[in-house]
């Protein structure tokens, strides 16, 4: 199956209750003679995309658009699908050019999928054709380095390890070293979770930056946020306290496959402005897909099932 189609069956659920509602508005409307901009119109649109967890602002932004953008005779349909595509292509945040290895920094809360995360990155990159090394900064949960070396052996990727306990940013700092000393193209860092609450946590990941940066200049080059779909507009809430502590340049959206509340993407790009550069749609090595707004908002509305030939 091509990513695309990946996409689509891990966003079916959502996907199938959006399409659904859509089309039942875009029927009443019709049946009543109604504008695509009328005011029961755009509060049905407003209500539905609240549902499918798109947010407040996202959703205001989005009715904002189709009431402009409506004419006689205009499909709901097309309007929402415009808007949506607006607000997720958003460029990512280029980091000024380093020498090997780069840095990249995995955070986020306990059980949004950090360490799975981690070893699907590695994957996919060392088939991409770098040569990736995995470093076991979550020195605090007992099964974290045992997780993460099953991942990092599907993916036939190296592990720096240290002792329960050790300093998590001296594990980083000598991780840089090794990736350096073996030729590695990217160092990824997989960091403990915690609370977004916890500030004695959170200045931890400000010390791993300062340590990263002082293993190789620029470090961390990439700081990837993960966020759990299937925990909606609270995943908003951890998320702005990441930004601000840890220098997030990007999203990681894990679980879309187990929710049918996909248009959270639509949230975290228009709220967090921030890029989303992968999304989860299952547990394979190979469920970890770079994130393509034209991609995303076609699965969202189905465009896949439309006898296209596309696959």
């Amino acid at each position: 199956m091509s990513l695309a189609g990946r996409l689509r069956a891990g966003l079916r659920r959502t996907a199938e209750h959006l399409t659904a509602r859509l089309a039942a508005i875009t029927g009443a409307e019709r049946r009543a003679g109604a504008a695509p901009d009328s005011r029961s119109t755009l509060a049905a649109l407003e209500e539905l995309l609240i549902e499918a967890d798109v947010g407040v602002a996202a959703t205001e932004r989005i009715v904002a658009g189709v009431r402009e953008a409506a004419e006689p005779g205009a499909d709901p349909r097309e309007l929402v699908r415009r808007e949506m595509l607006d607000i997720l292509d958003r460029p990512s945040i280029d980091a000024a050019p380093a020498a090997a290895p780069r840095v990249v920094l995995v955070v986020g809360v306990n059980g949004t999928g950090k360490t799975t995360t981690v070893g699907k990155l590695a994957h996919r990159w060392r088939l991409d054709g770098e040569k990736p090394l995995i470093c076991a900064a979550d020195t605090f949960r007992a099964a974290a380095v045992p997780q993460l070396d099953a991942w990092a052996g599907r993916a036939q990727v190296d592990v720096i390890k240290a002792g329960a306990r050790a300093d998590p940013a001296a594990v980083v700092f000598d991780s840089v070293q090794a990736g350096r000393a073996r030729g590695c193209s990217v160092v990824i860092v997989d960091t403990a979770g915690r609370l977004h609450t916890r500030a004695d946590l959170m200045a931890e990941l400000g010390k791993i930056r300062r340590v990263a940066g002082r293993a190789a200049e620029g470090a961390p080059h990439e700081v990837l946020l993960v966020l759990d779909a299937t925990v909606g507009q609270n995943g908003l809430v951890q998320a702005r306290q990441f930004l601000d502590t840890a220098g997030v340049t990007g999203v990681v959206l894990t679980k879309l496959d187990g929710t049918a509340k996909g248009g959270v993407a639509v949230a975290i790009a228009g709220e967090l402005e921030v890029p989303i550069r992968f999304v989860g749609v299952g547990e394979g090595l190979e469920d970890l897909l770079p994130f393509s707004a034209v991609d995303y908002v076609e699965a969202l509305f189905g465009a896949g099932d439309r006898g296209d030939g596309r696959s």
